[in-house]
């Protein structure tokens, strides 16, 4: 009974160590870097998606002897600003005279809504597109005294 058990956990072990030396193979055949991610290896069709307004670009195929640079897309959905970006707008706007350290806590949600409501904005206390929109004006400003 001992021998079979033996017999039996030996042809398990030699089966799974099989097993993991040809997968490991298999990826050592075939390596992933940058630049084969970047080209695309089939013919590409424009998203058929598309929203009201926009139009259909045209996709070029790369080829195998071409050598441009294929450029990352840009993030999808509207920009979300950082929290020190908030803050600092919010202290150029002058409405946020707080510690400019990325945390949107009481003081910033409040100089926030002061914004909003200066702005003739939603007054929520969340920086959403319109706000930001608004806000973002002032990112590169200096300074100016609170008008309230």
């Amino acid at each position: 009974m001992k021998r079979l058990l033996v017999f039996v956990s030996a042809f398990l072990m030699l089966a799974a160590l099989s097993g993991c030396g040809k997968k490991q193979e298999a990826e050592e055949l075939q390596p992933i870097t940058m630049e084969s991610l970047s080209v695309p290896t089939a013919p590409m069709q424009a998203a058929p998606d598309l929203k009201a307004g926009e139009t259909k670009a045209s996709v070029i195929p790369a080829t195998a002897g071409a050598s441009k640079e294929v450029m990352p897309l840009p993030p999808q959905g509207p920009y979300r600003p950082t929290g020190i970006e908030i803050q600092t707008a919010l202290e150029h706007a002058g409405f946020y005279t707080g510690k400019i350290d990325g945390k949107i806590g009481p003081k910033s949600k409040q100089a926030i809504e002061d914004f909003q409501k200066a702005n003739g904005l939603k007054v929520d206390g969340k920086v959403g597109p319109k706000t930001w929109e608004a806000l973002s004006k002032h990112l590169a400003a200096t300074a100016e005294p609170v008008k309230r």
